[in-house]
């Protein structure tokens, strides 16, 4: 056998290279659902068949996994068993209120969601990583049943050390805990904080790998990137959060990172539980019942209070829901179209609709940080803003610290809050979840909050983007090239 090789290794190298370029090129002209992708991976795989195949099937891991995933994950008919249907809300009660415009955007929800406009609903706004942790470690440390929270990053730093400290006198309290990290996130701090929460009695696992010293392995493109937090059924907070000290005054001072996060009562928390007791399952196959688990009783009445829609998004059965969520929203603005995000690498579709909506005499202000803390995602940001900018939009750059909200309003009515960017690893491969709001009194919050950052903001203008050096325009345009993937 060793003979063969030797004697004929360019041979079984040719036949293997058209064998796996072949495969390749199939694969992705059978997969893909648009046309330049396809052709661009063709493409790179008629190039170079065996070095383009192994490139595929490592970039293209996410793709090829997402139909088995899907069906590992089909999780629809299972979220029926957490929903408070009674709570649901009509689509003329949305009309009589809101008008017919988010009577539509409900129509949509209603068909790119497995969750529907639940009233009944709580819900305030924190504003900076002091009052979101403070808050969050209070409801742990008055938890008598449950505690889930799965995370993106969770820092072994002072304030994940907090966390640690409160989820370990739970367990020796007799509360059920169970703590889900992203295998990516899980190594932003060395040592992983992973270890010291079992060495405390917390039970807890990575999503979708495993954590293996300087590496970030398997599939490191398939994250969760969601924040969620929920406490005896009753209590849930969500939004942008990861748990770093970074993002807190009392560690970072003046320095500190900007971040937004909610606090959640009433039916709504049944439909976040849902879907992290939903990731847990797909992690560690342990369904979560019995009494420790159980969603509490909303205290108010079906009917009242504010009206949100959890959407949840990733490489599943709900691929682009989000996608489909702020298409739908920027179609039906009709005065203003307000958006907070820290990395901002729309798609063609969304830099249409925005456009479009500009054109149509819609107000579109985006803001994004004045510094990003990932460089090259910054660059490659700058690469597209003339495509906004020519339409009609604007964009603002915030003054002072990193600022990592994900806010969205339109219309004085409709918000949109959680964890996705406006990027193509949070429209396509991550898994997020957001809040959809139809509420007066949370759009003004929105609204007053992106408002006062774009106070201290600096506007971008074509001309100066224009001005710029030629070969950082350029330098701008490559790294712009690998946005799907930064």
């Amino acid at each position: 056998m060793v003979d063969l090789v030797s004697n004929y290794w360019p041979h079984i190298l040719a036949v293997l290279s058209v064998v796996l370029g072949t495969s390749a090129a199939v694969h992705a002209t059978m997969t893909k659902d648009e046309v330049r992708t396809a052709l661009g991976w063709v493409g790179v795989i008629m190039l170079s068949p065996f070095v383009g195949a192994i490139i595929y099937a490592v970039a293209g891991v996410n793709r090829m996994r997402r139909k088995t995933i899907g069906q590992q994950r089909d999780t629809r008919g299972r979220a029926a068993q957490y929903h408070l249907s009674h709570f649901d809300t009509t689509n003329e009660r949305v009309r009589q209120i809101f008008g017919k415009q988010f009577g539509a955007m409900k129509i949509l929800g209603d068909v790119v969601s497995p969750y529907d406009f639940t009233s009944g609903n709580e819900i305030s706004m924190l504003e900076n990583g002091d009052d979101a942790y403070a808050a969050m470690l209070a409801a742990i440390a008055g938890a008598k049943r449950s505690v889930f929270l799965e995370t993106y990053i969770f820092d072994r730093d002072p304030i994940g050390l907090k966390f640690v400290e409160a989820l370990g006198a739970a367990v020796k309290r007799g509360v059920e805990v169970r703590v889900l990290v992203d295998s990516v996130g899980a190594r932003y701090s060395f040592p992983s904080i992973v270890k010291l929460l079992k060495e405390n009695g917390i039970r807890v696992d990575v999503f979708n790998g495993n954590i293996i010293i300087g590496l970030r392995l398997p599939y490191a493109n398939l994250r969760t990137h969601r924040k969620i937090l929920v406490v005896d059924g009753q209590i849930a907070f969500t939004g942008g959060m990861n748990i770093r000290a970074g993002f807190t005054h009392a560690y970072a001072g003046d320095a500190a990172a900007v971040d937004t996060h909610f606090r959640v009562e009433g039916p709504a928390v049944a439909d976040l539980f849902h879907i992290v007791a939903e990731d847990w399952r797909f992690t560690t196959k342990e369904l979560l019942s019995g009494e420790a688990w159980q969603i509490a009783a909303p205290r108010n009445p079906p009917g009242s209070g504010t009206l949100i829609r959890v959407v949840a998004s990733g490489p599943d059965r709900n691929i682009e829901t989000n996608h489909r969520m702020m298409m739908g929203a920027f179609s039906i603005a009709q005065e203003h179209i307000l958006i907070m995000s820290p990395y901002l690498l729309p798609d063609r579709e969304l830099i249409s609709a925005l456009v479009t909506a500009a054109r149509r005499g819609v107000s579109v202000d985006i803001v994004v940080p004045g510094v990003n803390n990932l460089k090259l995602v910054d660059r490659a940001m700058r690469a597209q803003f003339d495509q906004l900018l020519k339409g009609g939009c604007r964009i603002w750059r915030a003054g002072g610290a990193f600022n990592h909200s994900k806010l969205m309003t339109i219309d004085g009515a409709w918000s949109y809050v959680g964890s996705s960017n406006l990027d193509p690893r949070s429209l396509r491969l991550n898994f997020e979840v957001d809040m959809e709001i139809l509420d007066h009194t949370m759009a003004r919050q929105v609204e007053e909050r992106i408002g006062k950052v774009i106070e201290t903001s600096h506007q971008v203008y074509l001309e100066e983007l224009k001005a710029r050096p030629f070969l950082s325009r350029l330098a701008d345009r490559i790294i712009w090239l690998g946005s799907p993937f930064l």
